[in-house]
């Protein structure tokens, strides 16, 4: 019990020297701490004009926290004296001003392109801020990992999982706390003061999170030059429970998941046939980076199965790249560079230099491939080389040359097809089209209207109906055992001068099989929509009085639009007023029902079928 206490204020006292070790981190910290608590207090549309400053803020203090805490550890672990360590502080907190004003001056996205009311920041510029967060964490564990005196028995491998054991021990402190603060909060306003705000929780975890921060800071040793720490032995060593998690388990699983790869490999090779591309890049990503993670974290582990896995996964890992970049290839050639192929081929780069690195260098392959890694994430968000930028030209480039080749794009300005294109031509310019006008942060030359992505605009200016691929060959379509049509009603004008009465019919997702009742010149209408039949085909009831003049179920109606409009494609369809309504006739009414949304999911691994329609309005004309 004394140990347990002993850990636990050592814990603590931990967290409180934090503040005297790393203050320009935990002043960042803290600041955001409070900015949270701001907009907490501010209702909506209180902080709607200063969203925009706001978020400046939180990115400009997280990065300060993680640029500082390197700076900060950088200055202790090389230099000796106050006068390094005040300078590392500055520098700090001078990151973190000139993030924000960056962010505020230069960071604000293109309002056509993000359909809001306020401001907001740009995804590149999100993006970069995330880059150098990422590459000031990984300098930290470097700086820690490897200090300048020679005697402390430390380095990447030890330093991060130092890291990764500070990060568990904080999130574990913090939610307790905030589950018991939530507790106590929650006591209170059950039996003291049933009125509490909901923002007390808030606030709560919040503050939880700003404790557990501290915690995770204050768990790392003594970083100053010349200082022995015993407590460095201790959060570098693995427990017993950990070394037997990944020598004993996670290891079986990836060498596990390398013999499926291999076979994969080796069927491709007989039979040529690919898996969906975004389910190749998710494994293969996920197996190269997890393995080369959990390589470095038994660098020290001396077990025979964990020797084996250190010797055979860099070169299983070559292997199953040369299918992976043979499959990227292929994705390029058929569909050209999106953001899913740019990312993918980034990891590759990381994954295949960190095989070699690993056979060749064994350990010593740890600090390349972290400077690989900052290298590739600060690649990924240069001007004009990055995910933002690369992907977007390729495409422009690839629509222009299929426009050119077919005569629709003539002295910079899109001509109408004056017949059908071949179908994969359609479904090229199709796919190409719907990426780059839902890009953001793209530019986009003048010929291009961002309204193509609307069906009817497309066909209005390049003269045939959008083609979409099959969802087995379109990776970002409907790929799976689902696929679904969705409509979805366009701003449209819609002549309802004929009608005596609008009504609202309550949607899927409110009371759906409530009467709604009006009185006309014939008597009482009550009228229901129901959504939860039988078949789950929704249906609509008229009653007039007491008598049942209409009782209409959906089925002809989806068979029409499910013709006109198959499903599989990823986009909703924009479909008018005229494809999104109704008509009902009856001796005693003429009626008009019109949907703003409709989705038809077909699971074709369980053969079973959803109808979600929402309706936007009845419309109704009684008959004289």
């Amino acid at each position: 019990m004394n140990a347990l206490t002993r850990s636990i204020t050592k814990i603590f006292t931990g967290a409180a020297k934090a503040f005297q070790t790393f203050p320009a981190t935990i002043a960042c910290a803290l600041a955001f701490a409070i900015v949270t608590i701001i907009r907490i207090h501010l209702d909506w549309p209180q902080q709607e004009n200063w969203n925009f400053m706001f978020n400046c803020l939180h990115w400009a203090f997280a990065l300060g926290a993680l640029f500082s805490l390197a700076a900060i550890t950088a200055a202790q672990s090389r230099y000796e004296g106050k006068r390094f360590f005040a300078i590392a502080n500055a520098v700090g907190a001078a990151a973190a001003l000139l993030t924000f004003l960056a962010l505020y001056f230069f960071g604000q996205a293109d309002t056509g392109i993000v359909e809001a009311r306020y401001a907001t920041v740009s995804g590149i510029a999100a993006a970069r801020v995330s880059a150098a967060m990422l590459i000031s964490f990984l300098v930290f564990v470097v700086l820690a990992g490897y200090p300048k005196e020679e005697k402390d028995r430390s380095d990447f491998a030890r330093s991060l999982f130092m890291s990764e054991k500070a990060f568990f021990i904080a999130l574990i402190y913090g939610l307790v706390i905030m589950a018991g603060a939530s507790g106590v909060a929650g006591a209170f306003e059950t039996l003291v003061y049933n009125e509490m705000s909901s923002k007390v929780y808030m606030y709560i975890g919040t503050l939880a999170g700003f404790l557990a921060f501290t915690i995770f800071v204050g768990y790392f040793p003594d970083f100053r030059l010349g200082k022995t720490d015993e407590h460095r032995e201790v959060a570098q060593k693995q427990p017993r429970f950990v070394e037997i998690l990944f020598g004993f388990i996670m290891i079986p699983i990836v060498l596990a998941l390398t013999v499926v790869l291999l076979i994969w490999a080796g069927r491709t090779i007989m039979t040529g046939s690919w898996p969906s591309f975004v389910q190749l890049a998710s494994i293969a990503s996920s197996y190269a980076i997890g393995g080369i993670w959990l390589h470095m974290m038994v660098t020290h582990h001396e077990s025979g199965l964990v020797k084996f896995y250190r010797k055979a996964y860099p070169i299983s890992a070559m292997v199953i790249l040369v299918f992976e970049a043979w499959a990227l290839l292929a994705q390029l050639g058929k569909w050209g560079l999106k953001t899913t192929e740019y990312s993918f081929a980034l990891i590759w780069i990381l994954a295949a230099a960190g095989a070699v690195l690993l056979l060749v260098m064994k350990s010593r392959a740890h600090l390349p491939i972290v400077a690989l890694t900052c290298i590739l994430a600060l690649f990924s968000v240069l001007p004009v080389l990055g995910y933002h930028a690369l992907p977007v030209n390729a495409q422009i480039d690839r629509l222009e040359k299929l426009l050119v080749s077919e005569g629709l794009l003539q002295d910079g300005m899109l001509v109408p097809s004056t017949g059908d294109p071949e179908l994969a031509v359609r479904e090229s310019i199709t796919d190409a089209v719907n990426y780059l006008v839902y890009s953001r942060d793209a530019k986009l030359p003048a010929w291009l209207d961002k309204d193509l992505g609307n069906s009817i605009v497309f066909e209005e200016k390049l003269g045939f109906e959008q083609a979409w691929p099959k969802p087995e060959d379109n990776y970002g379509q409907g790929s799976g055992s689902y696929m679904a049509t969705q409509l979805e009603l366009t701003a449209d004008a819609l002549d309802i001068s004929d009608y005596h009465w609008m009504v609202r019919l309550r949607p899927e997702y409110e009371k759906a099989g409530e009467w709604l009742e009006l009185t006309g010149d014939r008597g009482k209408y009550k009228i229901r929509w129901t959504s939860n039949t039988a078949d789950n085909v929704p249906s609509l009831t008229i009653m007039l009085d007491d008598r049942i003049i209409i009782e209409q179920d959906m089925n002809d109606y989806i068979d029409k639009i499910s013709i006109k409009y198959p499903p599989g494609r990823g986009e909703p369809y924009q479909a008018d007023a005229e494809d999104m309504s109704l008509s009902l006739e009856t001796p005693e009414m003429t009626a008009l029902l019109v949907f703003q949304y409709i989705e038809i999911g077909v699971e074709t691994r369980e053969d079973y079928i959803n109808y979600w329609m929402d309706p936007f309005a009845l419309y109704i004309k009684e008959k004289s």
